[in-house]
């Protein structure tokens, strides 16, 4: 503790104050103040260096009246230098820029504004991000305009063109290029022929007239053929026009408009070309029981058909909330843990996590389907002896029981013995009963049970089932 506290001190300066009195001064030293010598001694016992002293300036403060500042010659002087009325020259360059009007305006605002107040109460900015007296909007300052957007930003009703559309965008273009050439409308079958037959139809037409008009209109359409190749030739799109329209005109339905911003419309709904590309092929053999192809790539895996897969018995058996922190926070999400089984012999663990809980769940049950394996049983209804598993502090023991005994055990492995098809069973947890822990290691147990014919194989015996020899099998 350091003796520079205020209780401290004020306990030391009681002793040394009642210790100062009780020693005779000197006839010739001058007398000192009980309070100096308190303070002398008690700065023995600081702990931290003494404070510096406030630092002054050399010079002596002056102020603007005793300078003569705020006189009314100076003030005066100033209002005039800094805010002088506008010249003629000024006046010539404002009504070249603004019309009289605005002129008039400007005249009014000066005079409306006393210089003398902008003196004495204003505040003159020296820094360089000052704003300007006079403004001209006809320059662009970075440091207190925006960018200016060049076009308008794009429709959002616009969308992509479709063929048709595309094809007539494409004919307008080509039309802009030829801005010199007339334009015409092509002849028909009918300008050919005689103004009597023209109302008739093609077929009412007699032979020699049709004749001659096949073989002029033929010729008129050769000749339009030569004239365009020629004028194409002349006047067509240049290698530089391609290359435009390739990168600047728009294939949406918004005017060939140019926008400068980032985001470009959204897709629509049925984009050409596009439409169908994607879609999950639907197989005739589901009868209609997977057009959303959700469990497609489980079939592919566990070569079943959707009806068997269907068919399974499927349970969410724990579902917990989870969070992952990240620098950028909280980040919550569901956690679960699905099993599926046939009723016969097979069983599935699969464990899934997702920020909905419907998407986890659909997730785990697919992965529970796909993970399914054989578990051993008895006579089809219960496990081999006994089985023990461990998961982190959870210890689990799986007991075979005779016929009709049932499953007394917990929630979650009651819906995994019917799952697996398993009747008669007793469990018991040594240790922790954690949800997740205590499914994990009842499907370890089941999957790892000790078969009593591999290890009679091993020993070279033959293993016999005593109750089915002598009873005959009559032991339900």
């Amino acid at each position: 503790m350091s003796a520079a506290r205020f209780a401290a001190r004020s306990v030391l300066s009681r002793h040394l104050a009642a210790a100062v009195p009780a020693a005779a001064p000197a006839a010739s030293a001058p007398a000192v103040s009980t309070c100096s010598a308190v303070q002398q001694q008690s700065s023995q016992f600081h702990s931290s260096a003494n404070l510096e002293a406030r630092k002054r300036s050399r010079f002596k403060s002056v102020r603007a009246v005793e300078l003569g500042l705020t006189s009314d010659e100076k003030i005066e002087s100033f209002s005039k230098r800094k805010f002088a009325e506008y010249s003629d020259k000024e006046k010539a360059v404002l009504a070249y820029n603004y019309p009289p009007e605005h002129v008039e305006a400007i005249e009014a605002a000066e005079a409306a504004i006393d210089p003398k107040d902008l003196t004495i109460q204003g505040r003159l900015r020296v820094d360089p991000y000052r704003m300007p007296y006079i403004d001209d909007f006809n320059e662009i300052q970075p440091i207190i305009d925006k960018r200016a957007r060049r076009s308008a930003p794009p429709s959002h009703k616009a969308r992509f063109m479709d063929v048709d559309e595309f094809t007539q965008d494409l004919i307008n273009w080509a039309d802009e290029i030829r801005k010199g050439e007339p334009t015409y409308k092509m002849k028909k079958l009918k300008d050919f022929v005689p103004v009597e037959h023209q109302t008739k139809p093609e077929g009412q037409w007699p032979k020699e007239v049709r004749d001659e008009a096949f073989t002029k209109f033929w010729a008129y359409l050769k000749e339009q053929k030569d004239a365009d190749a020629k004028a194409a030739q002349q006047s067509g799109p240049t290698d530089g026009d391609i290359l435009s329209y390739i990168l600047e005109r728009s294939s949406m339905t918004d005017k060939n408009l140019q926008s400068n911003s980032s985001l470009a419309p959204a897709l629509p709904d049925k984009v050409p070309g596009v439409e169908g590309l994607y879609r999950n092929a639907i197989d005739p053999a589901d009868e209609g029981l997977d057009d959303k192809g959700i469990y497609q790539e489980v079939k592919k895996r566990t070569g079943m058909t959707v009806r068997q897969i269907l068919d399974l018995r499927t349970k969410i058996l724990v579902r917990r909330r989870v969070v992952n922190q990240t620098r950028l926070g909280k980040i919550a999400s569901q956690s679960v843990i699905a099993v599926a089984g046939n009723g016969d012999g097979w069983l599935g663990l699969g464990m899934a996590k997702s920020v909905e809980e419907s998407i986890a769940s659909e997730k785990a049950t697919l992965l529970a389907i796909q993970n399914m394996q054989p578990i051993a049983r008895y006579e089809n209804r219960t496990i081999f002896g006994e089985a023990t598993a461990k998961v982190s502090g959870t210890v689990v023991r799986l007991n075979s029981r005779p016929p009709g005994f049932g499953l007394r055990v917990s929630h979650r492995i009651f819906e995994m013995c019917r799952a697996a098809g398993i009747r008669d069973l007793s469990a018991k947890f040594l240790r922790s009963r954690n949800p997740m822990n205590t499914v994990k290691a009842t499907y370890q147990a089941l999957t790892s049970q000790v078969d009593p014919e591999q290890i009679a194989i091993g020993r070279g015996k033959k293993l016999v089932d005593v109750r089915k020899v002598y009873y005959g099998g009559s032991v339900h």
